[in-house]
């Protein structure tokens, strides 16, 4: 027997549908299909090619944007399901909050920001929003994925230490509870499998790491001195991290809603400031790993000798087809007239793999 859902979480009774009016589903509920048109879009699969922290083809055991979004999916998940939250919704999101990055992970953000400065820029959140309202189009009467209103307004409102999306054109305040929910799961799935993923490369000391508050107490909770392997070792301790961690937000956040008075959806869009949250201890021991993770790991010179190379890489490649956009496929030249030749090629660049990426700039390169 499932749970029921509070009040306040986001229902198809309280839903303001989408934009494209269609039937009901005789079986799967407005947010269930959300879901499922997203894990069946071809930007979802191609966040199998697209950087996490290492760029994919390196090793196979590491992180890409689609094994990240199935981790973030699976805390959203739980943490939904403990808070009486709407889980289908809080997976559309979370498997959909990625969908807008660049190949080659925040370097290549930064590089298409910088290369369409003049025309508005890049940031992933306001993409991920362009590629589920305009550019997917498996359907033959609108462009588009036809997601509900709250799906979009949880994708255009997300938000961690590392992603602030500008202003968008929704009204409310806040986004659901099942938004912020997948905020705060995308938050502790980077967190722990890249410091899992760092130790594993051997980027990241494993001495070094134990001093991080939240890592000692977690070796301390597996007893981590008994377990010679290291890859059962550092996989424990991550998994140890997230169990607190969750725990520890759901217990917080009960907390915070009662003291908010929350009762309604309407009562969580007009909220000032997250609902879903972490104690401040437990809060202040993350930021202490992730600055951690920020000196030792994502600013360490294995990985940003890669994260230097990709200006020039997207710039090459940007100029390439500002200057021959018949280099794209055609469906994309038909934005150019509404959207801006510019605009048009950062969407295509952005929706590229990795590997797409460097493939089409080898070729290139050999043509000139």
């Amino acid at each position: 027997m499932s749970q029921r859902e509070a009040d306040y979480a986001a229902a198809e009774t309280n839903s303001r549908g989408r934009e494209f009016p269609e039937k009901p589903h005789p079986y799967r509920s407005a947010f269930e299909r959300d879901r499922d048109r997203i894990i069946h879009c071809s930007a979802f699969r191609r966040l199998e090619g697209k950087t996490q922290v290492f760029t994919p083809g390196l090793d196979d055991y590491y992180r890409t944007r689609l094994t990240h979004t199935i981790e973030v999916s699976q805390i959203g998940r739980t943490i939904a399901k403990a808070l009486g939250l709407n889980q289908a919704l809080t997976e559309a999101i979370c498997l959909a909050h990625d969908l807008g990055h660049a190949p080659f992970g925040h370097a290549g953000e930064t590089a298409l920001n910088d290369l369409t400065a003049k025309v508005g820029g890049f940031e992933h959140n306001r993409q991920s929003l362009r590629i589920v309202e305009l550019l997917e189009h498996p359907y033959p009467d609108f462009l588009g994925l036809n997601l509900t209103y709250e799906t979009r307004l949880g994708l255009a409102k997300h938000r961690s230490t590392y992603d602030h999306p500008a202003e968008d054109a929704f009204e409310q305040t806040n986004c659901s509870l099942e938004g912020q929910v997948a905020d705060i799961a995308d938050r502790i799935a980077y967190n722990c499998h890249d410091l899992e993923d760092g130790l594993r490369a051997g980027l990241i000391e494993s001495d070094g790491a134990g001093t991080i508050k939240l890592v000692a107490e977690a070796q301390q909770r597996i007893n981590a001195s008994s377990i010679d392997d290291s890859t059962i070792r550092r996989t424990r301790t991550a998994k140890a991290i997230i169990d607190r961690l969750v725990s520890d937000c759901i217990e917080a956040t009960q907390n915070a809603l009662a003291k908010a008075n929350i009762k309604t959806l309407d009562d969580v869009y007009n909220h000032n400031g997250s609902l879903i949250v972490l104690p401040a201890q437990c809060g202040a021991d993350l930021v202490e790993l992730e600055k951690f993770l920020l000196k030792n790991f994502y600013f360490h010179p294995t990985v940003r000798e890669t994260a230097e190379k990709v200006e020039d890489w997207l710039g090459g490649l940007f100029r390439r087809l500002l200057s021959k956009p018949e280099l794209m496929p055609g469906y994309f030249r038909g934005f150019i007239p509404d959207h801006g030749i510019e605009r048009t090629v950062c969407d295509y660049v952005a929706g590229m793999t990795d590997r797409f990426c460097l493939k089409m700039l080898n070729e290139e390169s050999h043509t000139d």
